[in-house]
Order: structure tokens, then C-alpha cells, then sequence
């Protein structure tokens, strides 16, 4: 694994909540670095198997050199798709985790750092994908941007910065990471390093359907995990967050209210294993400052 691609975050407390079974099948949805894949190849025996996603070509260059790995260069919201082509109709536990690398931050031509002033604004996580973020940018209406920067940005001037974005767009280009800033500098509000940060969340998640994915995946969990198998998600925004922890409680999105009289428990196929989600250590974040909003969520197959 390259350390200087993605050091994993919550490895071992990840590990040791999966209960890995030496002769067990496994899949990480997000291979990345390939940290927490080989957390889990450690724990397998010859019999074991790992089955790893990624739909960034670049995570492929991680990939060990070990009979027991499958990689599967596509979104994880195709998890029982490509586990059926490899003949794997269950496993016995399912890893994701839902941040962005170090490395796609890191690399300027993907343009998912505001670092990077001179980047076109791409933030494809797969480039054989259409959208990007600077076509966004170019031709969302301003209901479309103030919604996406509200929601997944949690922007607080989202509708000033959805107007600004649609009148300088008709009198400059709007193709980089600078022209952006440039376009909307007279709105950023607080600290500009923050505001950006929130202003391109929104972006990403949108360029790659980050909630639609993630969506897609859950509803696949209750039909993919065996008995007693576990699902371990580590996520870095509360969107995100409240989506796991409702699937798990409820194994749907709906907010299902519990009747005390009655007492009516909405019927999850999850037994919740963290009933308060996972944090890093503190020696943790000092050692790797973009762990500090990662929360941990497991839950075991009933």
C-alpha cells in the first residue's frame, strides 16, 4: 500500500469490529490505498477471499500481488452486479469508506482541492463519467445550485451564492478552481479556506451521486450479508452519517417513529453493534488531521 495515497482511517478499530473469519469472503467497497484491504487479508487464511471496489483507475495501481484479491474497477452501487458475475451470492462482512483519498485531494489535475488554484474543476471519481464539476457550475439553474449547496454543503448564504454563480457565469468563464474563487470572491462569508471546503462537498457529492451510490448500496446489504456477517461504515459528513444509522436502525430511509404503547419497533434486518458511533483517537487525528470527522457504524446481519 502507498502511505502517501490514503492512510487508512479507524483500521483497527474497523478490524476488530468485523470479527473476520480466516476462511471468510469479504468486500471492501472503496479499496483506495488498499489500508484496510490488507487489514482483512491479514486476518485470512488461504481459504479466505476479498473482493475489492474502486472506480478510481488510479487505486488499481495499489492492488497486491495475492491470489486471494478480486479488484472490480466500478462504484460500489453495483456490489451484487459484479459479486454475481464472480459467483459470490453472500459474504461475511462489507467494509466502506466513504472519504476521499489523500491522494485524489492531493493531485491537482482532479480538481478536488481548492488548494489548486490553476485545476479545472473536475472531481470525477470516475473519469469515464460525463459530469463534472465545472459543468455543473455552468449549467445548473440557481434553484438546482442553491439546493445542492444548501444540502451538501450546508452553505449558509447557499441562495447568494447560487445567484452570484448563474450572473458571472454569463460574463466570465468558469472553468477552474481559480475563476471559480475569483467569480464568487465578493460572497464567500467566514473563513475562506472553510467556505470553500463546504462549497466544494456539495460539488463532489453531486459530480459523483455520492448519496444515490451509497443508497444504492445499503439496499443491497439485507439480500448480500449472511447471518451474523457485518457491515462496517466509516463516514465524514453528517449526511452521510444519517443515512447509515437510519438504514441500520430501520433497514429503510423512512424516520419510522416507535409507538411506546404498542410498542412497535420498526423490523431492521441489523442488529446496531455501535449504538454510539466509532471515533478517532486523538493520537490519531494529530497523526492524520483528516481523520477528525470520520464516525464508524456497524451492524451485524440478524
Amino acid at each position: 500500500m502507498d502511505q502517501a495515497y490514503h492512510i487508512p482511517v479507524l483500521a483497527g478499530e474497523l478490524i476488530e469490529a468485523l470479527q473476520v473469519k480466516p476462511d471468510g469472503v469479504y468486500t471492501d467497497c472503496t479499496f483506495g490505498g488498499g489500508g484496510h484491504s490488507r487489514a482483512i487479508l491479514s486476518q485470512l487464511n488461504n481459504a479466505g477471499k476479498l473482493i475489492a471496489f474502486d472506480q478510481d483507475q488510479d487505486a488499481r495501481l495499489n492492488v497486491p500481488d495475492d491470489p486471494r484479491i478480486i479488484f472490480v474497477p466500478h462504484n460500489f452501487r453495483h456490489l451484487q452486479k459484479f459479486l454475481r458475475l464472480h459467483k459470490i451470492e453472500t459474504v461475511d462482512g462489507i467494509i466502506a469508506d466513504l472519504g476521499v483519498s489523500s491522494h485524489q485531494f492531493d493531485e491537482a489535475t482532479r480538481g478536488f482541492s481548492t488548494r489548486f488554484d490553476e485545476s479545472l474543476l473536475d472531481m470525477r471519481m470516475d473519469q469515464r463519467q460525463e459530469l463534472t464539476a465545472a459543468a455543473i457550475i455552468n449549467s445548473y439553474t440557481e434553484q438546482q445550485l442553491h439546493k445542492m449547496f444548501e444540502q451538501y454543503g450546508e452553505v449558509t448564504n447557499a441562495k447568494t451564492l447560487a445567484k452570484t454563480i448563474v450572473q458571472q457565469r454569463q460574463l466570465v468563464s468558469i472553468k477552474s478552481v481559480n475563476e471559480f474563487k475569483n467569480a464568487v470572491s465578493s460572497v464567500v462569508k467566514g473563513n475562506p479556506n472553510k467556505y470553500f471546503a463546504q462549497v466544494f462537498q456539495a460539488l463532489r457529492i453531486t459530480v459523483n451521486d455520492e448519496m444515490g451510490s451509497l443508497r444504492e448500496m445499503l439496499q443491497q446489504l439485507p439480500s448480500l450479508l449472511k447471518k451474523g456477517g457485518r457491515i462496517a461504515i466509516i463516514t465524514f459528513h453528517s449526511i452521510e452519517d444519517r443515512m447509515v444509522k437510519l438504514f441500520f436502525r430501520n433497514g429503510s430511509f423512512e424516520e419510522t417513529a416507535t409507538d411506546s404503547l404498542y410498542g412497535t419497533k420498526p423490523d431492521s434486518p441489523f442488529l446496531i453493534i455501535t449504538k454510539k458511533p466509532i471515533l478517532p483517537s486523538t493520537a490519531e487525528i494529530t497523526a492524520n488531521p483528516r481523520s477528525r470527522s470520520a464516525k464508524l457504524r456497524v451492524a451485524e446481519r440478524k
